[in-house]
């Protein structure tokens, strides 16, 4: 395929799969050697009533640092199974962005508006945008499983969920 077809098609390749191994074991080894630390710093030994609180988790970064740094090791030489194949496309790439942001959206609508809201809100519009359903369905629906959740858990499990930092929108109902 020429470079004009592959960009008209949205197949151009983001990044490669050596890339990304590489990415994703320099990641995974600080990760590891951060836990390793932390679990060191809390008791990585063996006392005498047995092991102490960090003692399993130090061990097992330990490993996560070793395949990790193989990984990382196998993937700088090229070692890896073809290396030089597209790990993502524009096009894929669009696809899971148009899921991800939205979705980071609704964590941070749950943290400054409540669950209830933000679940009414994120379901709307995913409907509308990705489903392409109708404004009326897509919002009697989102309002619809909003409310039965605030019943099944405020009512009838007597579990408070998160109301919202920055405004409580259930407060306008004196809930």
């Amino acid at each position: 395929m020429k470079p004009e077809q592959e960009a008209e098609t949205g197949d151009r390749p983001v990044a490669t799969n050596r890339t990304m191994e590489i990415v994703v074991a320099g990641l995974f080894l600080l990760f590891g050697l951060t836990f390793c630390i932390a679990s060191y710093q809390l008791g990585s030994g063996w006392s005498d009533d047995g092991p102490q609180s960090g003692y399993f988790p130090f061990y097992i970064n330990v490993i996560i640092l070793i395949a990790s740094a193989v990984t990382l090791a196998q993937a700088i030489m090229g070692k890896t199974s073809r290396p030089r194949d597209a790990f993502v496309s524009v096009g894929q790439l669009r696809q899971i962005m148009a899921v991800l942001l939205p979705a980071a959206l609704y964590v941070l609508g749950v943290q400054l508006f409540g669950i209830y809201l933000s679940s009414a809100v994120y379901i709307t519009l995913f409907m509308v945008w990705l489903g392409k359903y109708s404004w009326g369905k897509s919002a009697a629906l989102g309002i619809s499983i909003s409310v039965a959740v605030y019943f099944m858990f405020e009512v009838w499990f007597k579990v408070s969920l998160h109301k919202g930092s920055w405004f409580d929108p259930l407060s306008l109902f004196g809930l």
